[in-house]
């Protein structure tokens, strides 16, 4: 019942916001060098490995960063949990596909995503519900396949996680090594991360932070597999 409740409150508050965050949200990339520079690394990754595999930006919001990945000759897709941020996204990139859907129960088949991005797209899972999420990305990643995560750092490795007021809805911050922990343990290893440091104009003194993760060439969990450093 509790997941049911944040999704709903998610999809509800997200709806009711969508207008404001296609304006506010089109050009994000725009003064984000260090954004750019991870997303094409991720596209590379992704369009390298296998010529017509896909892509699913989750949580993908008004699409913005669907159509950037588009650009980089990504074939991608973008899903979220909100209808009124799909229809967003439908009317402003009309030759891309937008599919309503929750991260935590994908209409998507197992092992036939060359790469899942969920940028900023995690921060609203009560904790709990966390591993089954990652199970998804798992599940849904061909062997091989890679996960890019945006998200804020919490305080310290002693916060695995901490609340926090977003502007929407309530959301979560969390510990890097603590969600590559939990990556491991879901089949899913980290290769790299990236990390921004807050500039003294940010609303929010926050680290953002980008993981880079691999599934395995076996597909198999990470309970398997020896630890292996970030690049």
């Amino acid at each position: 019942m509790a997941e049911h409740d944040a999704s709903g409150a998610t999809r509800s508050a997200y709806d009711a916001a969508a207008p404001v965050y296609a304006q506010l949200f089109r050009d994000e990339l725009r003064d984000r060098p260090l954004d750019r520079a991870i997303l094409s690394a991720f596209a590379e990754l992704v369009v390298s490995a296998s010529g017509d595999g896909q892509v699913a930006d989750l949580g993908c919001g008004p699409g913005h960063i669907t159509a950037h990945l588009s650009e980089l000759a990504v074939k991608v897709f973008g899903v979220d949990v909100s209808p009124a941020m799909i229809e967003s996204a439908r009317q402003a990139y009309p030759a891309l596909r937008f599919d309503v859907g929750s991260m935590a129960a994908l209409d998507i088949a197992d092992g036939i995503l060359e790469g899942v991005l969920s940028r900023w797209s995690l921060i609203h899972t009560p904790p709990p519900e966390l591993p089954s999420v990652l199970a998804e990305f798992h599940r849904v990643l061909k062997p091989g396949g890679h996960l890019l995560l945006g998200f804020s750092a919490s305080d310290g490795p002693s916060h695995p996680s901490q609340v926090f007021d977003h502007a929407v809805t309530p959301a979560y911050r969390w510990s890097p090594d603590h969600l590559a922990a939990m990556l491991r343990e879901s089949g899913l290893h980290e290769v790299a991360r990236m990390v921004r440091e807050p500039q003294p104009t940010d609303r929010r003194q926050f680290q953002e932070i980008q993981l880079l993760a691999r599934k395995s060439e076996s597909g198999a969990g990470a309970s398997r597999l020896p630890a292996v450093l970030p690049a």
